[in-house]
């Protein structure tokens, strides 16, 4: 795939961010079916599955709202597969236009300017300068409520995404960590760095999940063999398939060992826990 920024207009739709994004009409999104130019093999289509998934486009995690391949178990964010080609006067970097771009480019490695992680997949990048960030921080607010506080927060920026400093104790998380920090209006010392924050707009806060921090990637094949497979099931099956809705706890398909997988084949939830 080229370096290049993305040709194609992105769709119009809605979106479960905090922030709706500008998006371009487009043909190819007919109804809840998406023709995205990141799959072209199959349609897309837009639902919602309380469970942890990585997307496809910007490499990070996700749950709830998705544009999914039936076909292949592909992932795309609700914003990552409606993103805009451009970005104009975003409040966070209102200075110079943020152009979308499919992958980080050539050898340099950028972290993403308000969460401080680092950007493997779909961003928007300044070509004036040389400020970038992931699409689901594009969907952040300055200002912006969260479950986890009763006052409104404020984004502070910090010059630790730069000098990779962390110096800031996260109210949510309980660590220091590079990244711009979310801080209470009312300065009541209450701190969330972006990077949490994030987890309240991508879908994983209110589905019960974290981001794994370093996953394993044994589990992780693991685990993606073992979603393919209850996905197939769901969609042949429809609502006799059972998911739990507040966690990620699946049941492991026969063909991967337990030990592996690290999902158990019995669960110790009663059947209220469960909806079918």
């Amino acid at each position: 795939m080229s370096n290049l920024p993305a040709k194609k207009p992105r769709k119009l739709g809605t979106m479960s961010t905090a922030m709706d994004l500008p998006a371009t009409p487009n043909p190819n999104l007919r109804g809840d079916q998406l023709l995205h130019f990141s799959h072209p093999q199959h349609p897309l289509l837009q639902i919602s599955l309380p469970y942890l998934f990585t997307c496809m486009g910007c490499k990070e995690y996700g749950a709830g709202m998705r544009f999914r391949c039936q076909t292949c178990g592909f992932d795309l964010h609700d914003f990552c597969a409606l993103a805009p080609p451009a970005l104009h006067n975003h409040p966070f970097h209102h200075k110079h236009q943020l152009v979308f771009f499919t992958k980080p480019g050539g050898f340099l490695r950028w972290k993403c300017d308000v969460c401080g992680k680092a950007a493997k997949g779909f961003g928007f990048r300044c070509t004036t300068c040389s400020f970038g960030m992931h699409p689901c921080c594009a969907a952040m607010r300055v200002v912006m409520n969260f479950p986890t506080h009763q006052h409104p927060l404020v984004l502070s920026p910090s010059a630790a995404v730069a000098t990779g400093d962390a110096s800031t104790v996260c109210n949510v998380c309980q660590r220091k960590r590079s990244g711009q920090v979310y801080r209470c209006a009312a300065a009541c010392g209450y701190c969330l760095h972006a990077a949490c924050a994030k987890d309240m707009v991508n879908g994983l806060y209110v589905h019960g999940l974290r981001s794994p921090d370093k996953p394993n990637n044994m589990l992780g094949t693991a685990a993606k063999l073992t979603t393919q497979a209850l996905h197939r099931n769901f969609f042949n099956h429809g609502s006799r398939f059972p998911f739990h809705a507040s966690r990620l706890h699946l049941f492991a398909s026969s063909a991967i060992p337990a030990s592996i997988s690290g999902i158990p084949k019995e669960c110790n939830l009663q059947s209220a826990d469960l909806f079918r």
